[in-house]
C-alpha cells in the first residue's frame, strides 16, 4: 500500500506524510496484542494514541479508514468511535480508503470491486465483517471514484 500512497499524496499536499504514515499503520489493531474491541480501526487508533501519542491528524484517519462507520455499527460501537475519534477532515481518510481498496493483501494493486470481492471471499456470508462490507460498499466505491476522478483531472 505505500507504493500506492505516492498516487494521491499530491492531494494532501503538505501533509502528504501523514498519509503515507497511516498506509503503513491503518491495519496495526488488527496485532493480537492489541485487540481490546476487536473492531480494528478502533484498536488500532487507541494504540497509536495512547502508546505512541500520535498526533490526531494520523489517528483519525485510522480510526474512521474504508468507511468504518459501518463495521462500527454492526458491533455496537458507532458511539464510541465517534466519541473517542473526531472526523478528519475527509481528504485524509479518503485517500487512506482509496489505498485501502485498490491494494491487494499481498500488496497488488486491483480495482475496488475486486477488492470488496477478496474481502467477501474471506468470511463466511453471514460474518460481522462481511456484513458490514455489504453495507460500507457503496460508500467505499464512491470514495474510490472520487479520487480516481481528481487523480484523473476530472474532480
Amino acid at each position: 500500500m505505500a507504493a500506492c500512497a505516492e498516487s494521491p499524496a499530491p492531494i494532501l499536499g503538505q501533509e502528504s506524510g501523514l498519509l503515507t504514515a497511516s498506509v503503513w499503520l491503518h491495519d496495526i489493531g488488527y496485532a493480537p496484542q492489541l485487540v481490546d474491541t476487536g473492531f480494528h480501526p478502533l484498536d488500532g487508533a487507541r494504540y497509536l494514541r495512547e502508546v505512541h501519542q500520535a498526533d490526531d491528524k494520523l489517528v483519525r484517519p485510522v480510526a474512521h479508514h474504508s468507511c468504518a462507520v459501518h463495521e462500527a455499527t454492526e458491533r455496537g460501537l458507532l458511539d464510541v468511535l465517534n466519541e473517542e475519534f473526531d472526523r478528519e477532515r475527509p481528504e485524509p481518510v479518503e485517500a487512506l480508503t482509496y489505498c485501502d481498496m485498490t491494494t491487494s493483501p499481498d500488496g497488488l494493486p486491483l480495482e475496488v470491486d475486486v477488492r470488496l470481492a477478496e474481502i467477501h471471499s474471506r468470511y463466511g456470508p453471514e460474518h460481522l465483517v462481511n456484513r458490514s462490507t455489504a453495507n460500507a460498499t457503496p460508500c467505499i466505491t464512491s470514495v474510490v471514484h472520487a479520487v480516481q476522478a481528481v487523480l484523473e483531472g476530472r474532480g
